[in-house]
């Protein structure tokens, strides 16, 4: 397999270009938080709104019908990308926002089913008895835990999760997990902080043996790897476009479509609307029921240029040469006194997201010496403190790899910790 042209990436983004502290040229090792965007995708926004500006499917002018091309085109583009039906596609303004929309799902028929009030044949799935469980794993980035937790304490269901390993795995050997109260599985493919990329085929086989549905937080796999809906067997995935080179404030949603046509809105408004009157309204069909108001249209053309990106760049050549990296990356910390690496040290079934603490520094020291030598690395619980709490910490250093990145990159963060090391002197 070819590799990347790290420097022909690197020429397409513009902040790369520009230094940092003390002048010095930036590492960006925090797209697992964020990813950097490439001229294409700047250039696609832009041409936008320079070009074709209007709400979409709202008009009946030229530019309205221009815009809801546009916005329609990205839609099936970025389906196509993960090998689904772009009507099976919503659009919402981030990750965290898909996953509320499933929850919501849930508690809005259970609250309808509660006042008797009428609901399409298909949707008891979504309709919660006290008892009932929704399972997810100590894993989870907070995103993927909270909305669960609160849709517990709206309608008397129980959370339980799935364990974690000392080497930072699944821990699958409580068969009991499973069971006819489970009511969905929900589980991140690979942690954020861990790195561990989880295997989905063994958690599919037990979800359905219950009959349970299954949600996938795929923030950071989409992103890294190729993804297909179509052979994953899960019933719903959310991801993030920041992450994958694209623009902010846009996420995705895709679900089963037979699991859609029967879920309640989550928000509700314009555009989402089939008939309304004072007395009442009913919605449109997916994707249209679950966006509500004006979307973002241009940020899903942006999020088109992202995918057509990665596309050309082949996703498997994306996921080796973030192999590469994380290889080196582990066995530059190893080599390093007093390093503890959080999550697996060896690279099966890993990501490109490696976190760390250091003897004697709390992770926010490394990172500051980290930035004052222009590596930029993320510090802190990463939104998962049931993570850090299993494994007796409160923060770690976290480095995270992407397509501009090479191993000079990767031998700046280790010069850097000899640096903090120096510096504070441990």
């Amino acid at each position: 397999m070819s590799r990347l042209d790290v420097a022909a990436i690197r020429a397409d983004f513009p902040i790369l270009k520009r230094t940092v502290r003390n002048d010095r040229r930036l590492v960006y090792l925090d797209s697992g938080a964020t990813s950097q965007k490439p001229y294409q995708v700047l250039d696609a926004e832009r041409d936008f709104y320079e070009n074709n500006n209007a709400a979409v499917h709202r008009g009946a002018h030229q530019l309205a019908e221009e815009a809801t091309d546009a916005f329609e085109h990205a839609r099936s583009n970025i389906a196509d990308f993960i090998g689904a039906n772009a009507d099976d596609l919503v659009f919402t303004k981030n990750a965290t926002e898909a996953i509320n929309l499933v929850s919501y799902a849930f508690l809005n028929a259970t609250l309808k089913s509660q006042h008797k009030k009428d609901l399409p044949a298909g949707s008891e799935r979504f309709i919660l008895k006290v008892g009932d469980e929704i399972l997810v794993t100590e894993m989870e980035h907070h995103a993927n835990l909270v909305p669960w937790q609160e849709l517990c304490d709206k309608t008397g269901a129980v959370l339980r999760w799935i364990g974690l390993t000392d080497e930072g795995r699944l821990d699958l050997s409580d068969d009991s997990l499973f069971n006819e109260r489970t009511k969905i599985v929900a589980l991140t493919h690979q942690s954020n902080l861990l790195g561990t990329v989880n295997d989905i085929p063994a958690i599919v086989k037990r979800a359905r043996a219950v009959d349970a549905l299954i949600l996938l937080d795929a923030c950071q796999s989409v992103p890294h790897m190729s993804v297909d809906v179509s052979t994953l067997g899960v019933d719903f995935l959310t991801w993030s476009g920041h992450k994958m080179l694209g623009p902010l404030g846009i996420g995705c949603l895709w679900g089963r479509a037979d699991l859609l046509a029967v879920m309640p809105p989550f928000i509700t408004g314009g555009s989402m609307i089939e008939v309304v009157t004072m007395s009442g309204s009913t919605f449109a069909a997916p994707p249209k029921r679950f966006e509500a108001g004006v979307p973002m249209a241009a940020q899903a053309v942006g999020l088109s240029a992202a995918v057509d990106y990665l596309r050309a760049l082949g996703m498997d050549k994306v996921a080796a040469h973030e192999h590469e990296m994380t290889q080196a990356t582990i066995s530059g910390l190893k080599s390093i006194p007093g390093i503890r690496i959080i999550g697996p040290e060896d690279l099966v079934d890993r990501g490109s997201a490696v976190s760390f603490v250091l003897d004697g520094l709390h992770p926010h020291d490394v990172g500051q010496i980290l930035d004052e030598n222009g590596v930029a690395v993320r510090v802190g619980h990463h939104c998962a403190k049931p993570v850090c709490a299993r494994y007796g910490i409160v923060a770690a250093t976290r480095a995270t790899y992407y397509v501009y990145n090479d191993l000079d990159d990767v031998d700046a963060l280790i010069e850097g910790i000899h640096a903090a090391k120096k510096f504070f002197g441990v």
